[in-house]
């Protein structure tokens, strides 16, 4: 019993001191990945025949994936946030030949042309990399313009140019994730205090570079399909019917775990459509639980942007968990029939190299985000440097 206890107090040390921040996002990151690799491990069974490799090979290759993911996580949580600042502008600048180099030279997986292959590395998917990149500056933008958010030129126009080049050159390649990161940036520009008519100017540039991006795009139609084919309600596509079943014969607890009967009838039950083998195989309570997670993320990310005591911590707080929650629930929305299909990975949970690891960027500065607000150390840190750029910033008689 003691050595149990000594144990257990050997464990709480070693976390307080390496997994700082808030711990309930910490635990809820780690549920969602053993749920991630259980499910995975389950539906990954037609695409190692079909590979003619062994469902433990992908196993083993996933499982390292949440593993670079967590360490991601971890070394993003351990910088000071205000540093991604610095940072973002020149991820920006690098984003726009990554986009348009997938435009242009995209490599096609799962029947769409949003990766580029890197040597060593392997597919690459560049706007993961470009939206992370888009809410960071966005965040530092209206945290620095706070004084003169009203001034078109030094705070508009700015936030305009971005936020069209960006959302416009994501959505000639994977218009849902454009879209969604779209409702971001007018969430982030709502609570940085923009005014409602200057939200009218970006919602005319959405619709413009929206509409441009359908018409020159790659997948404009598809999405018009998807939309109408939902919209007419008529003829369920072939994904969408095979999601419903396996929500259906779920039933309250499921399954069981393996006994999945749709995973090998479903195109991608790893990826786009891994919440219908979780319902099916864990029934509505499996679902209940997995949504819970994510409601749960949602609202420590929230808090630690009430608490911020920075402006730009608290934007980018909030930005980041909107943006990852909104994912998931649009993905958990296609499956229950609430939306049309987008092939929007489920974050934490999906299979997938980029968004496992950008996923993990992300709640690393939001754990950033609310270490900052704990730790002393940061907090006189902070100070300090705010009294510096106070004396260096000069004063309207010197000016």
């Amino acid at each position: 019993m003691m050595t149990k206890q000594v144990s257990l107090s050997g464990v709480k040390t070693w976390a307080d001191k390496n997994l700082q921040g808030d711990k309930v996002i910490w635990a809820v990151v780690f549920a969602l990945s053993i749920i991630s690799i259980m499910v995975v491990y389950s539906s990954i069974g037609t695409l190692a025949y079909k590979r003619t490799a062994s469902p433990e090979s992908f196993l083993i290759k996933h499982t390292m994936t949440v593993l670079v993911g967590l360490a991601a996580m971890w070394f993003a949580h351990r910088v000071d946030y205000r540093y991604y600042s610095r940072i973002s502008k020149i991820a920006l600048w690098v984003s726009i030949p990554l986009l348009i180099y997938t435009f242009t030279n995209g490599v096609s997986i799962n029947e769409a042309a949003r990766w580029i292959h890197v040597p060593i590395i392997g597919s690459f998917q560049p706007s993961d990399f470009a939206s992370l990149a888009l809410i960071v500056n966005l965040a530092s933008m209206l945290s620095k313009r706070q004084q003169n958010i009203t001034d078109v030129k030094e705070a508009l126009l700015p936030i305009l140019f971005w936020c069209g080049i960006i959302c416009g050159l994501i959505a000639l390649t994977n218009l849902s994730t454009a879209v969604l990161l779209f409702i971001t940036c007018m969430l982030i520009m709502f609570i940085g205090r923009v005014p409602t008519k200057y939200l009218g100017a970006l919602i005319f540039v959405g619709l413009l570079c929206g509409s441009l991006a359908i018409m020159f795009g790659v997948r404009g139609e598809t999405a018009k399909n998807r939309i109408k084919n939902f919209m007419n309600n008529s003829e369920l596509p072939f994904q969408a019917k095979h999601a419903r079943i396996a929500v259906a014969t779920g039933g309250v607890t499921g399954k069981g775990p393996g006994n999945s009967d749709q995973r090998n009838i479903l195109p991608h039950p790893y990826s786009d459509f891994v919440y219908a083998i979780v319902i099916e195989e864990y029934g509505m309570v499996g679902g209940i639980v997995v949504l819970a997670l994510y409601l749960l993320l949602l609202h420590r990310g929230m808090k630690a942007s009430y608490n911020s005591e920075k402006a730009f911590g608290g934007l980018l707080s909030a930005g980041l968990c909107f943006d990852l929650v909104c994912q998931a629930m649009v993905n958990m929305g296609v499956v229950v029939g609430l939306g049309p299909i987008t092939g929007q990975p489920l974050p934490l949970i999906s299979m997938g190299g980029t968004s496992m690891v950008f996923t993990g960027l992300s709640l690393g500065i939001v754990l950033s985000v609310s270490r900052g607000e704990q730790d002393k150390q940061f907090q006189k840190k902070a100070a300090a440097d705010d009294t510096k750029e106070a004396k260096n910033v000069p004063t309207a008689k010197a000016a």
